[in-house]
């Protein structure tokens, strides 16, 4: 099981979200196994309810759930890479 689940909530048509794209697959890759990556775009019918589950107020949104499903970290806007991870090695990844 995945110690955290990277939740982004965005879309593909808004820029910062666009940018956010190569940095989760990075993360896919580079901690497969470690970190489940999840997108939602939330323009869309399908990824709109979970802007209302999250209570996104701006996208992107970014949501880090630890293994037991628990959310520990939030960031509203463009979020780098290096960044990312601090919050990654919070629990242990």
């Amino acid at each position: 099981a995945p110690l955290v689940t990277f939740v982004e909530l965005g879309s593909v048509r808004c820029i910062p979200c666009k940018k956010m794209q190569p940095i989760m697959k990075e993360i896919e890759r580079e901690y497969a196994g470690k970190v489940k990556v999840v997108f939602h775009d939330v323009w869309t019918p399908e990824g709109k309810p979970y802007s209302q589950q999250y209570g996104v107020r701006v996208i992107p949104t970014q949501v880090f759930l630890d293994k037991d499903g628990k959310e520990y970290f939030r960031h509203e806007g463009f979020f780098p890479k290096e960044e990312i991870v601090k919050v990654l090695k919070k629990k242990g990844v």
